[in-house]
């Protein structure tokens, strides 16, 4: 029996975490949102568990993460990282700011954010598939099959973070550019007959890598990389006696393991969607990009996706944002995505292990420690480096830049940039003797603003400015007026206002694709 439902706002198709990310962030902003998770219960199957510098600040920013920062008398935290392999690389961060690494599984920050999505008032419905999506000019249904049967949903737009299979993109007809596999890469957890045939780390042979991980209770993690050439049946279940023989392979020696906790299979295939966005219809984490997994940069490249999305999303169906303020989306994430695909591919270029390639490991191996190249590397991995595109005609130096976290002196008490941020609202951050100006030219928009004037500091750039939810720097002094800024973001006041639900959409499905 099919059942109509129309309460949602906002349907999310797809409960790992970028999905259940993007719950916590527009249930919490107010908006009627609802998860469609194929799946009965969070994976237990081991996956991502690494967060990098980016996303962990802008999460700690939108108080998804634990408090994770004290005050530190040094100028930055660093942590160890690696590049193809190679040891070496440094990621740092000003000391304000959280670890830059995080080392969480994925499932306990999936079962994390659906516990928040849940407490904002997003409603999560496991066993349920997706069977049919049907856009028009005004909303988008879609129809899923769950246990009581067909439910079909009307919502004002539609996210796909339902993963590189995803039928979101499917069936809105998305196209995407991909590159085929050429490796073949397998993992798994198993137990080692002779406990001391593999250490743990990266070992590089003639043949490929396997790389060794110690998981607990005497069960290792395998990952193995074979660049001979794509399996040919990379899309068959695993077994433990193809891993053995893998593993056996590629390092040259029998190395007998047994009770296989989990088995899995993988490549270098990439894909990136052509477009993030198609009329009422969006994609987000794995559903949009997908890329070979070294660097643990996968879920941190989605995480970003929901937490520039989710914002965005909310101010478009409440009718408070700007005239196309929803396709920056595509035009700040897509191109973040494709630097992250070629870095993976100049990362796995650099990890074949012919012997040619010997000389220039060993440059790398040489640079990486400290230096202009191992900084530029490191932010290139954290995310670090990303300015976003500008949206004012004359913009600032700082606009586009992510605003570090500084300690501040308001009128009611000691606080920092971080807590600031955390309720998602925009905030508009004024410490000079021209605030009262700039709060003059933002009043019509200050329903919307976190507007907090505090004391004077060297830690801040400027004088005022616009910050968005993410933390990036909207505005500040030294282009066009904050007005011109405000009304880019949230539209006119005192005047036309943007559409709100269910209105038409910025863009057509043509548009969107061309």
């Amino acid at each position: 029996m099919a059942v109509d439902d129309s309460e949602s706002q906002i349907v999310i198709v797809g409960g790992g975490p970028v999905g259940m990310l993007l719950a916590c962030e527009l249930a919490g902003l107010g908006v009627r949102t609802v998860v469609l998770e194929a799946r009965t219960a969070v994976s237990r199957r081991p996956k991502a568990t690494t967060l990098h510098a980016r996303t962990v600040q802008c999460l700690q920013r939108r108080g998804h993460l634990p408090a994770l920062v004290g005050l530190s008398a040094a100028t930055h935290r660093a942590s160890p990282f690696h590049f193809a392999g190679i040891p070496g690389l440094s990621i740092s961060a000003p000391a304000t700011e959280p670890e830059p690494l995080l080392k969480c599984p994925q499932e306990d920050l999936e079962r994390l954010f659906e516990e928040r999505a849940l407490i904002a008032g997003a409603r999560i419905l496991r066993d349920h598939r997706v069977t049919e999506i049907q856009q028009t000019q005004d909303a988008v249904r879609v129809v899923a099959e769950g246990p009581s049967g067909q439910t079909s949903f009307t919502a004002d737009y539609l996210v796909g973070a339902d993963g590189a299979r995803s039928t979101v993109r499917t069936r809105a007809g998305i196209p995407s550019r991909s590159i085929p596999a050429t490796v073949s890469a397998m993992a798994g957890d198993v137990r080692l007959v002779d406990e001391d045939a593999l250490r743990p780390g990266w070992h590089r042979t003639p043949r490929g890598w396997v790389i060794v991980k110690n998981a607990g209770g005497g069960v290792v993690r395998l990952r193995t990389l074979n660049c001979a050439g794509p399996h040919p049946a990379r899309h068959l279940p695993l077994t433990l006696a193809e891993f053995q023989n893998e593993v056996s392979w590629i390092t040259d020696r029998d190395i007998a393991m047994t009770e296989p906790e989990w088995l899995s299979r993988f490549s270098d295939f990439s894909r990136l969607a052509s477009a993030y966005r198609a009329g009422r219809i969006l994609l987000a984490g794995d559903a949009a990009h997908v890329h070979f997994p070294i660097g643990g940069q996968g879920l941190s490249t989605g995480l970003l996706d929901g937490l520039n999305l989710g914002w965005k999303l909310a101010l478009e169906v409440r009718g408070d944002a700007g005239t196309g303020l929803l396709d920056t989306y595509d035009r700040e994430r897509r191109p973040a995505a494709q630097k992250i695909t070629d870095n993976a591919r100049a990362q796995l270029a650099l990890m074949r292990p012919d012997a040619e390639l010997d000389p220039l490991r060993d440059m790398f191996a040489g640079m990486l420690p400290g230096g202009p190249f191992g900084d530029a590397l490191a932010s290139m991995v954290s995310a670090q480096d990303t300015v976003l595109p500008s949206l004012t005609p004359s913009p600032s130096h700082w606009e586009g830049r992510f605003l570090n976290n500084a300690v501040l002196d308001t009128d009611d008490g000691r606080t920092d940039v971080i807590s600031l941020l955390r309720q998602g609202r925009p905030l508009l951050l004024l410490t000079g003797d021209n605030g009262e100006t700039h709060r003059q030219q933002a009043r019509a928009w200050q329903d919307l603003l976190h507007v907090v004037q505090a004391a004077a500091t060297p830690e801040l750039p400027c004088d005022a400015l616009l910050v968005r939810p993410d933390g990036y720097v909207a505005w500040s002094p030294g282009g066009d007026p904050l007005s011109s800024a405000l009304t880019i973001y949230f539209g006119e006041r005192g005047g036309t206002r943007s559409p709100g639900p269910r209105g038409t959409p910025e863009c057509g499905l043509a548009d969107a694709l061309s």
